[in-house]
């Protein structure tokens, strides 16, 4: 599917990451509308009863959110470079997973060990999406290089950022985010 304009045209190139994009986009909308009661209901997640079914929704909903349009920023263009070239790649359904397990596992995570800080942004698909892309030139009884570049900076930088820096990142869910992209990785390529 595709727009024209003379010689060139538009490709829709990318549905899953091109709707998780208009997703988180329409998130940040309403919680500027609502002045940040959406995100507080759908889009972060917190310690919450597991009575109420909007528990449910923030497990996943949570990286649909961002504060503010910086936080959306930094995490989107990331996932526009990173995600095209996955999607080619490993198909639009394994991206709709990848997604939803970094989102369930981020989420429950942040619900059983932070309860009194709210999460959001999809920072947790990003390092998914960043690990998950080193194992694009896997080889069975290899482990690339650039995967273990990757881990060593991004996973170590998290760590020592949790250790030592005291800001607002929520470090676990990058690490997990890396974890679970790594391990979703490893895992596709070693099938195919």
């Amino acid at each position: 599917m595709g727009i024209s304009s003379g010689k060139r045209r538009i490709v829709f190139n990318s549905p899953v990451i091109l709707g998780f994009t208009a997703v988180c986009f329409a998130a940040l909308l309403l919680n500027f509308l609502t002045h940040g009661v959406t995100n507080a209901l759908f889009f972060s997640v917190y310690r919450s009863s597991l009575a109420q079914p909007f528990t449910y929704v923030r497990f996943f909903g949570h990286v649909f959110g961002h504060a503010n349009w910086e936080h959306f920023i930094g995490n989107i263009m990331l996932i526009l470079v990173v995600g095209p070239l996955l999607e080619e790649k490993y198909g639009s359904a394994d991206m709709v997973f990848v997604i939803t397990v970094t989102a369930f596992v981020t989420g429950l995570a942040h619900f059983l060990f932070f309860p009194h800080i709210q999460l959001l942004g999809a920072s947790g698909v990003v390092f998914a999406f960043i690990l998950l892309s080193s194992f694009t030139s896997f080889q069975e009884g290899t482990i690339p290089l650039t995967f273990l570049l990757v881990a060593v900076i991004y996973i170590g930088g998290q760590v020592y950022d949790g250790l030592f820096v005291q800001d607002n990142v929520a470090n676990l869910t990058h690490i997990l985010g890396g974890i679970v992209g790594a391990g979703l990785g490893f895992l596709g390529n070693r099938k195919s």
